[in-house]
């Protein structure tokens, strides 16, 4: 190989890569916590393969609405999906991204991880501030045999607009009347008692410094901060664990052909099921039908395709589920609606 044919090789190299460079494009995209560590790992490695950027905000759901409505960011992404009225009026369109688990985090005096057990009427309880003790009667019934504390419980919840808060809202809804009659479910709500903490990383961390403290955050969180997390009885009565395996489960009877028909409104709370995790959830990304840059959301659009299609492992190694191929068949379907998606 002659020296000139070796610089002609290195001088194309460079040009190519100069070019590849010079098309990267800057995504930008603001809303849930709870699902930033997925976004966040899936956006690293994207970058070293396609060169493009994704800026993310973790500002919760109710901000991330706020910003793609102003046109601020390419895309917004929200636990609490928007219905179709709110999607229409808008010009908006949306669809599921990742699937995860929500956990009842605990900072107990001398708890062992992993021992807790609760269940839906004494989360209800605790959070309307009726339960005020760790040794309460009913806490004690579902734990025989565990050294419950006598210890005040200081109950820690969202102070922004948080989609997981929905979810976590809407479950304690379901499993009581006067829950939804007298306090209802949405992103922010008027809770009774505790205090209130900024996105998955505020709760989690207040959860951590404060003895007795009981919160709700994204089952990735609890285990990036080492967090203890109850065991919860679901619908069908057995005792389940916070596993990606009992995720899946309760996602597993989704009708993904109905759902694209009702814009990918999808809830997977207490859902029947002897393995499913009765907290279950998904979040969803929220785009223009005809954005303003046409480039960047289909950059976005391309970025999504990748997670879904390639960034299954990342998802699992942070104990997300990704959405099943049925889904993602949907999800892809819909994006020709996208004006300049080249979908």
């Amino acid at each position: 190989m002659t020296k000139h044919f070796k610089a002609s090789i290195g001088a194309a190299a460079a040009l190519a890569l100069s070019a590849n460079m010079a098309f990267a494009m800057e995504i930008t995209g603001a809303g849930s916590t709870f699902v930033f560590p997925v976004v966040a790992k899936w956006a690293a490695v994207y970058k070293g393969q396609s060169g493009d950027n994704l800026n993310y905000q973790s500002i919760g759901s109710g901000g991330g609405i706020a910003q793609i409505k102003a046109k601020t960011v390419t895309f917004g992404v929200t636990d609490k999906p928007l219905t179709g009225k709110e999607l229409a009026a808008a010009g908006l369109t949306q669809f599921p991204v990742i699937i995860g688990g929500i956990v009842p985090i605990v900072n107990v005096r001398g708890l062992a991880p992993g021992k807790l057990v609760l269940n839906g009427p004494t989360l209800v309880a605790i959070f309307q501030g009726k339960i005020r003790r760790w040794d309460a009667p009913e806490i004690k019934k579902l734990n025989p045999g565990l050294a419950l504390p006598g210890q005040a419980i200081a109950v820690v919840h969202r102070s922004d607009g948080s989609g997981t808060t929905y979810q976590f809202s809407t479950y304690l809804a379901r499993i009581s009347k006067d829950w939804a009659d007298n306090i209802g479910a949405d992103t922010a709500i008027d809770w009774p008692v505790g205090i209130g903490a900024k996105g998955n990383e505020g709760v989690a961390g207040n959860v951590g410094h404060i003895s007795g403290a009981i919160g709700y955050v994204e089952y990735t969180y609890a285990k990036q901060n080492h967090l203890n997390y109850a065991k919860m009885i679901n619908k069908d009565g057995k005792t389940v664990d916070a596993t990606p395996d009992n995720f899946k489960a309760a996602a597993a009877s989704a009708d993904w052909a109905a759902a694209a028909k009702n814009n990918f409104v999808v809830l997977f709370l207490d859902d029947a099921g002897a393995n499913t995790w009765p907290i279950t959830a998904t979040t969803s990304a929220v785009m223009y039908k005809n954005p303003g840059d046409k480039a960047a959301s289909a950059a976005a659009l391309k970025f999504f395709k990748w997670g879904m299609e390639k960034g299954d492992q990342l998802a699992l190694g942070l104990d997300y589920v990704p959405l099943p191929q049925n889904a993602v068949s949907a999800i892809e379907a819909s994006w020709k609606g996208i004006v300049g998606s080249g979908m």
